[in-house]
């Protein structure tokens, strides 16, 4: 975008101005910002979802034989 002067405008050149200091300072602020890997690896601990299913698995097994183990006698 490039910023015209008109001299019958009052406040172009403040205008004008601000619009070039806007655009170093983002350019000087953008370089600030750094992005690295983590050191170590991204940990998500899940015991509690695999535990709740294990549980609901053991308790139908454990129905299934009992009534299997009635069924028999």
């Amino acid at each position: 975008m490039i910023a015209t002067m008109n001299r019958s405008e009052p406040g172009a050149a403040v205008r004008a101005a601000m619009l070039v200091a806007g655009a170093t300072a983002s350019v000087l602020l953008g370089a600030c910002v750094q992005v690295s890997a983590p050191d170590r690896p991204i940990e998500v601990n899940l015991n509690i979802n695999i535990r709740q299913e294990v549980v609901v698995r053991l308790q139908q097994d454990a129905r299934d034989l009992i009534q299997r183990e009635q069924r028999d006698y």
